[in-house]
């Protein structure tokens, strides 16, 4: 008896989305269905290239052929992704599909090294990524991408000048630090800071992305309020170190944008130095500034936990180099932040599945 397409397409109503909780034919998931013969062959169409549930969709859909249909069936399985988009898109950038901010309640946590090291994770699994480092008075970004001595170009585009964003690591970035002289302290009031921020994101051809990460300055004052009044943020990042005195300042940062004149979805909280691992000894944890911090304060918040990030010297070292520590494969640092970036990934599409049946 030969299978046909509807039975292959009954037997994946099986198969839920982990995170969006429909099946993947509900959800339209399922493209270029075949079947010859007991040959079968499909593509499921992910929500991001980082999706952490990859390989366990993978599995449950052949599994629900070979359970279903026949289990003499030759099933072959192409994981895709198209990447869902923020509904509620800022005007300035509807090229921009979702937008992430990265923020810290206080200033030395790593906030640049997370936005980074993301940025740099999910253009590794395929998405198209940007940058905008909004740390107006402390610009680290193009210290991080090795492109300190880079000048953007401009170009004309309908009679406007443009600005091309530097690319390196298949990462899109501007930065105030490509403006400004790198000895020479950013003396600027709240309003011209927020301006010259504006900028970077209304004067910039950032052509088609997936995502654009924001590297926001530490604490709660002008820029990020700016930011979130004028450009719609698909959700933010939390950055903070198992210490109380951080995770105290990280809890005021997931008030603020939880307040209800902001109301920005919080996507999670990483700990960055979360436990340091020597070099020689790269199975070993030690919790220099105490345990499972961020873990009780996302528990309490009821947010995620996206990522431990440990504290390794490669880690400072890669960032002063300009090459982010998840280009380091297979260490524990690259693992940590790729884990990380699949979390964030899986949180947005979980942010625009909800925020797309409220606007239904």
């Amino acid at each position: 008896m030969s299978i046909t397409n509807e039975q292959i397409l009954d037997a994946l109503r099986n198969v839920d989305d982990p995170d969006l909780k429909k099946d993947l034919v509900t959800l339209g998931m399922i493209e270029d269905l075949k079947v010859e013969g007991k040959n079968v062959s499909f593509t499921v169409m992910l929500t991001t290239p980082a999706c952490p549930m990859k390989e366990m969709i993978h599995k449950a859909c052949v599994n629900a052929v070979l359970h279903f249909v026949d289990k003499d069936a030759i099933v072959n399985v192409k994981m895709s992704a198209n990447v869902t988009a923020n509904k509620n898109s800022a005007p300035m950038l509807p090229n921009v599909k979702n937008i992430i901010a990265v923020a810290s309640g206080k200033g030395g946590v790593g906030k640049s090294t997370v936005a980074s090291n993301l940025a740099v994770a999910l253009a590794k699994q395929g998405a198209s990524v940007g940058l905008v480092d909004a740390d107006i008075y402390g610009p680290s970004q193009t210290i991080m991408f090795d492109v300190v001595h880079e000048k953007p170009m401009v170009k004309e585009m309908d009679g406007i000048t443009k600005i091309i964003p530097v690319e390196n690591y298949g990462v899109k970035l501007l930065s105030i630090g490509f403006f400004a002289d790198t000895e020479q302290a950013i003396v600027w009031r709240g309003p011209m800071a927020a301006k010259a921020l504006m900028q970077l994101f209304s004067d910039a051809d950032w052509g088609q992305l997936d995502y654009m990460i924001i590297d926001l300055p530490p604490g709660t004052g002008d820029i990020q309020l700016s930011l979130v009044t004028d450009i719609k943020v698909n959700g933010v990042v939390i950055v903070s170190t198992p210490q109380n005195v951080a995770l105290a300042d990280a809890q005021k940062g997931v008030s603020m944008f939880m307040m209800p004149k902001i109301d920005v979805p919080v996507l999670g909280i990483v700990e960055n130095m979360s436990y340091f691992t020597p070099a020689e000894l790269p199975n070993n944890k030690y919790y220099i500034f105490g345990k499972d911090g961020a873990k009780k304060l996302a528990e309490k918040l009821n947010i995620p936990l996206l990522g431990e990030i440990p504290l390794v010297q490669s880690i400072c070292e890669s960032g002063d180099v300009g090459r982010p520590a998840v280009l380091q494969e297979n260490t524990p640092q690259a693992i940590a932040f790729m884990e990380m970036a699949k979390n964030i990934a899986q949180q947005v599409s979980i942010v625009n599945a909800r925020r797309e049946v409220v606007l239904s």
